[in-house]
């Protein structure tokens, strides 16, 4: 539940924003900096209140909160109503509130030096993600992976591009050599679940295993790779040699943000004379560090 007194002054939960950037509190905390952060998001965007960096630094924040919120098992309705208050909220004060202006600059306070980060890391239970806002119009860059090995199975999983036009991509080389033909992410789906698929059988679920952080059987949405091409040095991480890389379309990036950062998403790699080869990728906080390369460091225009 947002804090009490925000209630009653749109603003004045909000003011605790400059001391944001130290670790997401779990549960009530957490839903508190949701409340806030969407709050503070949505108010930035309608009166223009923040720089494109500072804006994006509030909404990674803010996909942090959301994550902690899930991670600490409240319910995926629970942190949806939330942001839908601060969301209202926020369109009901006036442009013009000096509450609302002193809010503002204690965010601007508090997220100005992290919006000035070119690179940040997100860890995860079992593996993390590194953003890198750096961009080049001559080459491609990797802004978001995650690196997964599994047996003799290397992949680089994230997002890639030029001059910040960033696709979803799988980079992957597979025992003996194989070449994959085509590839699919497959993942739980949103629309026919209630909220994650988690088999701890009492386990910690910080040391869950990736691939018991899917159903079992379904029900799954799956994204069929729309490009497939061999890999360039540019886009090999460090001890890969050569590799196959395969395109996904915007939609799936889209639909990982949205799942639980306590899940796992499968890449599904189909090879010739064999069975598919499936690697396994944390979704963590995806959302977090997309929303992050939203807007580059030092940027002038736009907002996410």
């Amino acid at each position: 539940m947002p804090h009490p007194r925000a209630l009653i002054n749109p603003a004045a939960g909000v003011l605790a924003l400059a001391a944001a950037l130290g670790p997401t509190p779990a549960g009530a905390g957490a839903m508190d900096l949701y409340y806030e952060r969407s709050l503070m998001a949505e108010a930035g965007v309608r009166c223009g209140l923040f720089t494109p960096p500072v804006q994006s630094a509030l909404v990674s924040a803010r996909e942090q909160a959301r994550g902690a919120a899930l991670r600490a098992g409240v319910a995926p309705r629970e942190i949806q109503a939330a942001g839908e208050r601060g969301r209202a909220r926020a369109r009901s004060v006036p442009c013009e509130s000096r509450d609302l202006s002193v809010a503002a600059q204690r965010v601007r306070s508090g997220f100005e030096g992290y919006a000035r980060l070119m690179r940040q890391d997100f860890p995860g239970d079992i593996s993390g993600w590194k953003a890198d806002r750096s961009v080049s119009a001559q080459k491609v860059l990797w802004r978001l992976t995650q690196e997964t090995r599994q047996g003799n199975a290397q992949m680089r999983f994230g997002l890639a591009g030029r001059s910040g036009n960033d696709g979803l991509l799988a980079v992957a080389s597979l025992p003996s050599g194989s070449a994959p033909y085509a590839a699919r992410i497959v993942m739980r789906d949103r629309r026919l679940t209630a909220g994650a698929y988690l088999d701890s059988r009492g386990e910690s679920l910080r040391s869950l295993p990736l691939s018991r952080r899917m159903p079992r059987s379904g029900p799954f949405e799956s994204y069929s790779a729309e490009a497939r091409f061999p890999a360039g040095a540019d886009l090999l991480p460090p001890g890969m040699k050569a590799g196959w890389a395969f395109r996904f379309p915007a939609q799936a990036a889209a639909a990982i943000a949205d799942l639980d950062p306590r899940e796992a998403i499968q890449v599904e790699f189909l090879v010739a004379n064999g069975p598919p080869q499936r690697l396994y990728v944390e979704v963590g906080d995806f959302a977090a560090a997309r929303a992050f390369l939203a807007v580059r460091a030092g940027a002038s225009a736009g907002t996410p």
